[in-house]
């Protein structure tokens, strides 16, 4: 944003500063002043000169040879410019001059055999316009040899600040004033309102309605009568020009100053062209075209928030006017629009017509909703002065309902305690009453602070110190001259989530990080969605359920690019909402941080040696017990497995601790992958890193080999479909001798000849004792004994 010093001075006194100390307190204070130009320096030793004669190159046909007198002697200077003419006043560039456009330095040459001492300059090359059809020609009155800084004012800095996206009150000349007032301790002075309104009503020639209040809470109007649309004065033009504005006439560029000045983005509507001398403002309920200013036919998305009259649009709300009621040479009578629109209304319709403007840039970060009345009186006063119009009386002031201010306590030790070291509470005041906020005192120990409208990023205590912190100068932060520590242990929170990706990196996966935000279909998907209230886009309309998404999306856009075989994994937090119900607290959300493995193409090339290898099942279950291993869990965690599928998976098998699920992955059902564009087999896994976390390995410890020899018995059953492996293994573990050590499922086996729903089940049963060799009979006779239960508690039979 481009802001003006001398624009600057009709608010704050700036005179006895520097230009150094103003851009480097407006730095530190978090108005980053990113380029500057000082105009006193760019046009040195430009001045006025007075061509005094104009004859033709003898070498050139377009080229001129002119008598320049620079106010001390006559001077040969060669010229292209078509326009140059004996007796003009124009821009001269002495030689040793540096050229603004381009940067170079007039020397003394030759140009096709004439010789040449300076340049008489095009305003493109003095950079104060684009137009390079000829020379400036200045005002005949003005003198030879005066410097162009004096002669033209270009004797003004421009700043180019970058305003971070939470401070929109900083979006204007008044903004940036305030504070400066609150640096430097000076009185901020706003421009004085003094109308002479005539005795016809506003409210009897026009009218107001928001049908849509949420997205328009307030609309202000003012209506001048009898204008005469015209060139802007001097002084407006100049003050638009020198932040790069191109006047285009007194209304417009009356309401393009108070955009730049307060902050509050204004439309002039042609009161004459609006259908029934009325303004509505209302969302579209379908997609319609719309020809905006430019000329330019816009296709409106549904639920567009729209300025019409009583007939049809008129304006893309907070964005840009229509093309059928815009101020033209024969406009009359003139309302002036000064509105607040909800922010996300204004990005969403900004962001699907790809069209910004300078009003949508503020309107999108908050504009204030408490200017708008004085922003249209300011408005209605200037073009009366510039335009001969008659104000009408009053203004049209719809506002149902109020948006009140935000009273915060602010506690002085917390202010200190937070920024280390003491600020008096006069300083206090000072700093916060010279910022626009209102101080009440309710005790020796706090304030209580009301903060106006235009400060929306001021919302709890913390952004008051903060406040504080950044006009009182982060230089003035005393130095510490030493600091003690402690030297217990620290806790490092992110040393899990390190090791996980160095275990993970070392089997040679690669690391992805994808958008937390997804569409509806993708985060429905895997969980409960927690909607976002104000989406950029469809496509990120939510928050994710799972990984599941990002990642498969990799793929896609990995195969895109013509990379087949994959190694992916990703570690981020994941959310759902824990009921359908609204979400009024956190406690109604969970959040999580979870791990998830995809496998997909080839694991292993084809060589001269061995066979080309797909990814499958067992590869994408080594990896997962390889990584349970390394982090010590893999004796905790029990697996149970799926030859059904659900939703996502054809089949998959989990990884538990204590019943709890910490983990679940197997092959994704085609149908899925169809909805990201995937045409191969794609293995994933997906763990709860957050209960990992929580999960303590066991301590490792010694133990001695075996003495006596183990006894293995093997069996297999037929189940019913629905039955677990699980509950199998507890069963039996619950009801074996302690002579058993370790029941293993090793095999499971479905099809038709099983009969309906049946599967089989194999199971490795490990018999030992650590101090005798056991007997065939003591183990037998527990062996039997174990399959006469299971076959009766799960109606199971044994496979012959």
């Amino acid at each position: 944003m481009k802001i003006s010093l001398n624009w600057l001075k009709q608010y704050i006194d700036l005179n006895d500063l520097t230009t150094k100390d103003i851009v480097d307190k407006l730095t530190m204070s978090g108005l980053e002043v990113e380029d500057i130009v000082d105009e006193n320096e760019l046009y040195k030793n430009f001045i006025v000169a007075e061509v005094k004669s104009v004859s033709k190159h003898p070498n050139a046909d377009k080229l001129s040879v002119c008598e320049v007198f620079d106010g001390k002697e006559t001077l040969q200077v060669i010229c292209g410019a078509p326009n140059v003419a004996p007796g003009q006043k124009v821009v001269f560039a002495p030689i040793g001059t540096l050229i603004p456009n381009g940067n170079f330095q007039i020397k003394k040459a030759k140009i096709r055999g004439v010789e040449s001492n300076g340049m008489i300059c095009a305003e493109d090359e003095l950079l104060l316009s684009e137009d390079h059809s000829g020379i400036m020609v200045l005002n005949s009155t003005l003198q030879a040899g005066k410097p162009i800084t004096e002669a033209l004012n270009l004797n003004d800095v421009i700043f180019e600040i970058a305003v971070t996206p939470n401070r929109p009150d900083a979006l204007s000349h008044v903004g940036v004033a305030r504070d400066l007032s609150a640096i430097f301790n000076r009185d901020l002075h706003l421009p004085e309102i003094v109308l002479k309104e005539s005795k016809i009503k506003a409210n009897e020639i026009a009218s107001v309605e928001i049908k849509d209040q949420k997205n328009c809470p307030r609309y202000s109007a003012k209506v001048v009568l009898n204008v005469q649309i015209k060139e802007s004065p001097e002084w407006l033009k100049n003050r638009l020009a020198k932040i790069g504005l191109r006047p285009i006439n007194n209304v417009v560029d009356v309401t393009n100053f108070i955009l730049h000045e307060l902050g509050q983005p204004l439309h002039a509507f042609d009161l004459d062209l609006l259908e029934g001398k009325k303004i509505i403002v209302k969302s579209t309920e379908q997609e319609k075209e719309f020809v905006t200013l430019d000329s330019k036919v816009r296709k409106l998305p549904q639920n567009t928030l729209m300025i019409c009259d009583a007939k049809r649009e008129v304006a893309i709300a907070g964005i840009m006017g229509g093309e059928n009621s815009e101020i033209n040479p024969s406009t009359k009578n003139i309302l002036i629009e000064s509105a607040y629109f909800n922010p996300s209304s204004i990005r969403r319709t900004s962001k699907a017509l790809q069209l910004s403007t300078d009003s949508s840039y503020r309107f999108e970060r908050g504009a204030d909703p408490s200017i708008t009345k004085y922003a249209a009186e300011r408005a209605a006063q200037l073009i009366s002065e510039l335009a001969g119009g008659e104000v009408a009386e009053g203004i049209i002031d719809v506002y149902p309902k109020i948006i009140e201010r935000k009273e915060i306590s602010l506690r002085y030790s917390r202010v200190t305690k937070i920024l280390g070291y003491e600020i008096s509470k006069e300083k206090i005041h000072q700093i916060l009453s010279r910022l626009g906020l209102a101080l009440k005192d309710l005790d020796d120990n706090s304030l209580l602070v009301s903060v106006p409208t235009f400060r929306p990023d001021i919302e709890r205590e913390i952004d008051l110190i903060e406040e504080i912190a950044r006009i009182n100068g982060y230089d003035n932060i005393p130095v510490v001259p030493k600091i003690n520590i402690t030297l217990e242990k620290k806790v490092d929170q992110q040393k899990f989530e390190d090791d996980v990706r160095n275990i993970i990196s070392s089997f040679g996966f690669y690391e992805m990080i994808n958008n937390p935000l997804e569409s509806e279909w993708e985060a429905g998907l895997t969980g409960n969605p927690i909607f976002l209230a104000n989406p950029q886009s469809a496509e990120m309309s939510c928050l994710r359920t799972s990984l599941l998404g990002g990642g498969l999306n990799s793929v896609k856009r990995n195969l895109n690019y013509g990379i087949r075989n994959m190694m992916l994994f990703e570690i981020g937090n994941v959310f759902e909402r824990k009921s359908d119900l609204l979400i009024n607290s956190f406690d109604d959300i969970s959040e999580k941080q979870n791990l998830i493995l995809i496998l997909s193409g080839k694991e292993e090339e084809k060589t001269w040696y061995s066979d080309e290898k797909y990814f499958d099942f067992y590869s994408l279950k080594g990896y997962v017990n390889s990584f349970t291993q390394k982090i010590s869990l893999d004796n905790l965690l029990t697996d149970l497995y799926y030859s059904s599928e659900n939703e996502i998976y054809s089949y998959y098998f989990t990884k538990n601790f204590n019943n709890q699920l910490v983990g679940v992955g197997g092959k994704v059902k085609k149908d899925v992958l169809s909805k990201f564009d995937i045409n191969q087999d794609v293995f994933v896994f997906e763990f709860d890193l957050s209960a990992l976390k929580k999960i303590t390995p066991d301590v490792k410890k010694y133990i001695e080999p075996l003495k006596f020899p183990k006894i293995i018995r093997d069996f297999a059953l037929i189940f019913d479909r629905s039955v677990q492996y699980l509950d199998v293994k507890n069963f039996i573990l619950e009801r074996a001798s302690k002579l058993l050590k370790k029941v293993e499922l090793f095999d499971i086996f479905e099809n038709e000849t099983l009969g309906s729903n049946k599967k089989s089940m194999a199971f490795t049963l490990e018999y030992f004792d650590e101090s005798r060799t056991l007997t065939e009979d003591e183990v037998e006779k527990d062996f039997n004994y174990l399959i006469s239960e299971i076959s009766k508690k799960f109606n199971a039979k044994l496979r012959g």
